[in-house]
């Protein structure tokens, strides 16, 4: 849609310009503070504040599985690839791990892939249960807290349930051996089994250097209005169509796809990062979790992400002031997609892109190489220093046992 057809429309629909000029609401380059605490968290520096111990594992656990495929360095969940790069040169490890904070597994569980490029998590519990028996065998650390001082990185759909379709995932449960270390995954849906209490939820991985390669000029007029490229119906998983994205992908398609407000579309153009730059907001449904790699694409690219996932927990909430840069719309209200986002007020658009224009807010999503100052690395960090000290019972008696290493389905338990 051209930028006079989009004006034009909002010129019609209601006041929704009010007396703040076109040119005003194309000005992005201005931005503003994160206030109150979570500005302070976000621009928080780890260093000192935590010392983590990197177990070394055998390569069959973590670089084998990388040199057979290295698509695994450009998918979403390739934050366990470079949190574990990371972690090796970050002035937070340490090499004694009796001053050790925290204990760190390199496990890459997602990188069994498709030819298709999707990861295979059937293999995963046995991969982990291996490498958990492997440090708990070889250091003392795992044993006298089983796990409660450890934290591992499970960017699976569903996290630590290791299964891509949420009814599957819900009846596997978190991997028992799970139960007490803190978990770092992209997964996060409040009441949810798959969801840990404690645990930290980071961003997907999105490739830095390929969005920086694909930025326009900041003074582009944002000539689109709601924009949106991907699946809205997974025919191959879900034939009849009413499992997927729970009905919302779907419902999207149904209500807007003649709609001249709406630019939606299966089709993915190589013009996609530049037209989310074009566009005041990107719809960010639901597929098979909650969460997608677009959350990430919409703050780095300044468009305000209209989140359609009920009950999700966002990354690192207590950092980024989701409510103030996003648009949140419950699943059964997608048919009033149009009415909610052409009611928003023109001065609460032009906040909320001030908001996404401040630099910290973007470097938070992000894991670059090399790191730098207040990326998702030193967020994760943040999180794990925010959890010290280990409450009292994190540290077992002599001979205690909690957990049930022969719990789980029978397949779980076979040697990886």
């Amino acid at each position: 849609m051209g930028k006079g057809s989009w004006l034009l429309a909002l010129l019609l629909l209601s006041s929704l310009l009010g007396t703040i000029s076109v040119q005003e609401l194309e000005q992005r380059h201005r931005t503003e503070r994160i206030s109150g605490s979570a500005g302070d968290v976000l621009e928080d520096d780890p260093v000192g504040r935590l010392k983590v111990f990197v177990y070394e594992l055998p390569s069959k656990y973590n670089k084998k599985i990388l040199q057979k495929d290295s698509r695994c360095l450009t998918h979403m969940f390739a934050a366990e690839i470079f949190m574990h790069r990371f972690l090796l040169y970050s002035p937070v490890r340490t090499l004694n791990p009796e001053e050790a904070d925290w204990f760190y597994t390199p496990v890459y569980t997602t990188c069994d892939l498709t030819p298709n490029g999707l990861p295979l998590p059937f293999k995963s519990p046995r991969m982990m249960r291996s490498a958990i028996q492997l440090i708990a065998s070889n250091w003392p650390y795992w044993n006298r807290s089983e796990g409660a001082d450890h934290f591992f990185v499970v960017p699976h759909d569903f996290g630590a349930c290791f299964h891509y379709q949420e009814e599957k995932a819900i009846e596997r449960g978190i991997l028992p051996l799970l139960q007490r270390a803190t978990l770092v995954q992209t997964f996060g849906q409040r009441n949810h089994v798959c969801l840990k209490e404690g645990s930290i939820i980071i961003p997907p991985y999105a490739p830095p250097q390929k969005m920086q390669a694909h930025l326009i000029p900041p003074d582009t007029p944002r000539s689109i209005f709601v924009y949106f490229r991907g699946l809205f119906y997974d025919v191959g998983n879900d034939p009849e169509g009413g499992y997927y994205a729970r009905g919302a992908r779907a419902s999207v398609w149904e209500n807007f796809k003649d709609n001249p407000l709406f630019d939606i579309s299966t089709e993915h153009p190589i013009t996609y990062y530049e037209d989310m730059q074009r566009a005041v907001f990107c719809l960010c449904p639901l597929g098979w979790a909650p969460w997608s790699p677009r959350l990430v694409e919409g703050v780095i690219f300044g468009c305000i992400p209209v989140i359609i996932a009920d009950d999700i927990v966002l990354p690192f909430a207590d950092a980024i002031p989701w409510e103030e840069i996003g648009v949140f719309v419950a699943e059964k209200d997608v048919p009033k997609l149009d009415t909610i986002l052409t009611s928003i007020p023109p001065d609460v658009i032009l906040r909320k892109q001030r908001l996404l224009a401040n630099p910290s807010m973007k470097q938070a999503m992000l894991f670059p190489q090399p790191a730098q100052p207040g990326d998702a690395f030193h967020q994760i960090l943040n999180g794990l220093a925010r959890k010290l000290p280990h409450p009292r019972n994190a540290y077992l008696k002599r001979g205690e046992k909690i957990l049930n290493w022969t719990a789980g389905p029978v397949g779980d338990l076979k040697p990886w």
